[in-house]
């Protein structure tokens, strides 16, 4: 590589990090809250009502308000909640995340959930949830903040004899399982009892509004932290399929196994084969904004409201790189495939769209799969995928082409980084510093590869979670 190259390529490498961090800004929690939601003394409205719910909730005819924050970008969330509610009598709630907030409510308890692994105070925040929620009566408000990462650290086996370890090790084995997010899902729901609708069922009787931030494609937004207050609609039986189809059964600790193999596994709540073990009044509200109706009263007393998504990413970044010169175009169609296929289908689109533009910006959102068949190095999926790309990229010596992979919420698997970038010169660099590339993908330890070339994107945690962005760009120079 010439000076001039190199030089180019670190243009590049800027290039993509501005677009991924100006996106990422452009997302902002507090902005999105207040194009949703507005409060006008005891009042709150739904500024963009769509004719399901209430377009307007008095909070005085409430004596209590609940608050029920989970997920990575809880502590956000709850903060700019209580901020735009002021001071309000009656309130109490529960935040869980796995960033403690600075500054914190006396009125809220918190908890530091495991992520990506359980730990005690997933099970404690979930165990004290349940014991807030129980407390619950027509008179109550419920407030539920849910982002992505809430299925980690925030969870409790409907079957008592499972164990932390035994949790720990089954969230594990999901994750190395190369299932997508909604089958991982899936088995998490019928596990848990906060999970696929089991806290809305919690209180039956309150009005429930959900704000949403999700990392999951919004055709699915049951997958949401595994769906703690909307009806989930799989089935046992796709249950006992999963574990067939990924070989799971043998794998799980011995008390797991023992459940999922019960006879009288329950359904979840919203399944037309699941009865309810009280009865529900008649609903005094109708159901949510994006279509989340269960059968049961305490999902038709629910209001669900999203305030921002991966559309709101992708979008972001399509208008940074655009206003950068770039020819840009954005394709999702590799959502939930695996990392090697995903980057071999992003890699031909990229090599055809720029051999007809001289700069060009490949934009795709969402999440790769990855499976393993050994205890992981130091990684995650978008170190993974961009290390897949890098031994492509070198085939392309002495051309200006650069890949970012990152997560939107700072943190990539086990890592600090939230991702990586990559260029033709990453592997033959990776080499001179004494690393195989090959092995470092083989062995999902990718990390240290890039942290020691200075290739790692780190950002610290966000507060944010809307899925990963990818950028493949090029230039002819």
């Amino acid at each position: 590589m010439t000076p001039v190259s190199d030089a180019v390529l670190d243009t590049l490498h800027e290039s993509a990090t501005h677009i991924f961090t100006g996106a990422l800004e452009a997302c902002n929690i507090a902005s999105a809250f207040d194009r949703r939601i507005g409060f006008e003394g005891s009042r709150m409205h739904r500024l963009l009502p769509d004719g399901s719910g209430p377009a307007t909730i008095d909070l005085s005819n409430y004596r209590r308000v609940f608050v029920v924050a989970l997920g990575k970008a809880a502590g956000p969330m709850l903060e700019i909640l209580l901020e735009r509610m002021k001071r309000r009598k009656g309130l109490r709630g529960i935040c869980c995340t796995n960033q403690m907030p600075k500054s914190r409510n006396w009125r809220i308890r918190y908890f530091e959930g495991g992520h990506p692994l359980p730990n005690e105070d997933t099970f404690a925040a979930a165990r004290t949830t349940l014991a807030l929620l129980r407390k619950a009566r027509k008179d109550t408000l419920i407030f539920f903040l849910i982002s992505g990462g809430g299925s980690a650290m925030f969870d409790l086996p409907i079957d008592g004899q499972i164990t932390l370890d035994d949790t720990i090790e089954f969230h594990r084995l999901l994750l190395a399982s190369g299932a997508p997010i909604n089958e991982v899902n899936t088995l998490r729901k019928h596990f848990s009892a906060v999970k696929g609708g089991r806290l809305a069922m919690a209180a039956p009787e309150a009005l429930k509004v959900s704000l949403l931030l999700p990392d999951v494609p919004l055709r699915t937004l049951d997958a949401l932290s595994s769906g703690p207050t909307s009806p989930d609609h799989s089935t046992v039986a796709e249950v006992r399929d999963l574990i067939a189809k990924y070989g799971l059964a043998e794998k799980f600790p011995v008390p797991v196994r023992e459940f999922f193999e019960r006879t009288d596994l329950p359904e979840s709540p919203g399944n037309k084969g699941w009865r309810p073990p009280f009865m529900a009044k008649q609903p005094r509200r109708m159901t949510s904004a994006v279509t989340m109706s269960g059968e049961d009263a305490a999902f038709r007393d629910s209001v669900f409201e999203i305030l921002l998504s991966s559309h709101d990413l992708v979008e972001n970044a399509r208008l940074q790189a655009q206003k950068a010169g770039y020819f840009t175009v954005v394709d999702n169609s590799c959502d939930d495939w695996d990392y090697a296929d995903a980057a071999k289908y992003l890699l031909e689109r990229f090599h055809e769209l720029r051999r007809g533009h001289e700069r060009v910006c490949l934009i795709s959102v969402g999440e790769v799969t990855v499976t393993m068949d050994r205890m992981p190095g130091a990684g995650g999926r978008n170190q993974q995928f961009v290390l897949a790309c890098a031994l492509e990229l070198e085939k392309y010596p002495g051309e200006h082409l650069t890949v970012l992979s990152a997560g939107s919420d700072g943190i990539d698997g086990n890592t600090d980084s939230a991702g990586a970038i990559a260029d033709p010169t990453t592997v033959s660099r990776a080499r001179s510093f004494g690393f195989n590339p090959r092995e470092s993908l083989a062995e999902f330890n990718a990390c240290p590869l890039f942290t020691a070339l200075g290739d790692s994107v780190v950002t610290g945690p966000t507060g944010q979670n809307l899925r990963d962005l990818r950028l493949l760009i090029a230039e002819r120079v």
